[in-house]
């Protein structure tokens, strides 16, 4: 790409008001279809949210060596799910994809390259049919590299700050306590609020020291209690976390939602901020 067309391309993305930032503890595939106070609270934040340009979403589902953003027109809606029912496969997501705006964070971020194989994985889609659900807005993911640690995930993050004026919504997809090995489901509800007590114990020190600024002391998320390798025993579902946290300015709200563990071992709490 010359540079006159990457100046164009950038022009397309002209300076805005700075935009939130979302992390969503997205849960089970099965909340693309299911009815319930998750959902309810996705559909709430699509119609408190500026209405973005684009999307950046970062979803614990894409791992690769190296990192990648999706670069075609029409990015398709990925099943990565097994045994689920047939209507959870039946599922689409049709929203564009953004060669603009994959090119400009290809520039600005220098260890990233394109892909176009990938799409949407059920990380990004089964959250945004409810909060974008005419899927009018451009949609482009960012892989994790599963071979970088997570300081390096931060630092990678915030070189994306920038989007933040250009009208990005960025989103992070995961779940800040997820070990589906220890899950138990109560009362045949994976749903209702259950959790191991040391789940509960993690998901507020997570939630106090994100309201301290501490990102230092969650970066090195493993040293914050006993059990934060039963919470944490692979890193995919926290990294995006740090991405959210990366992109915060000193001072700015934090606003908790779907707070609940469920499920034995299993964090929905999610946060914006603004």
């Amino acid at each position: 790409m010359t540079l006159k067309e990457l100046h164009k391309k950038v022009m397309s993305f002209d300076d805005t008001p700075l935009m939130p930032v979302v992390f969503v503890g997205h849960g089970t595939p099965m909340n693309a279809i299911e009815d319930n106070e998750f959902v309810h609270e996705w559909n709430r934040l699509g119609s408190e949210l500026p209405k973005p340009r684009a999307i950046l979403c970062i979803s614990a589902h894409w791992e690769t060596r190296g990192t990648f953003v999706t670069a075609m027109d029409m990015p398709k809606t990925i099943h990565d799910f097994y045994g689920f029912p047939r209507e959870l496969y039946n599922q689409r997501y049709a929203a564009p994809g953004s060669q603009d705006l994959s090119a400009i964070v290809k520039d600005h971020v220098k260890a990233v390259e394109f892909d176009y194989e990938w799409g949407l994985d059920h990380g990004s889609w089964s959250v945004l049919k409810h909060i974008y659900p005419l899927a009018d807005i451009p949609v482009v993911q960012l892989s994790i590299d599963h071979f970088k640690g997570p300081e390096y995930h931060y630092e990678l993050a915030r070189e994306l700050f920038f989007l933040r004026s250009k009208g990005v919504l960025v989103i992070g997809s995961g779940n800040m306590i997820h070990n589906l090995r220890m899950v138990k489901v109560e009362n045949g509800d994976f749903n209702t609020e259950y959790g191991y007590d040391w789940a509960f114990e993690l998901n507020d020190i997570f939630k106090n020291k994100i309201q301290e600024e501490n990102h230092n002391a969650l970066i090195d998320f493993s040293h914050l209690h006993d059990s934060a390798r039963l919470a944490i025993p692979t890193p995919e579902h926290y990294i995006p976390l740090l991405y959210i946290l990366a992109l915060q300015q000193k001072g700015e709200e934090v606003r908790f939602f779907n707070d609940k563990v469920i499920a034995g071992s299993l964090s929905m709490t999610s946060l914006i901020i603004s």
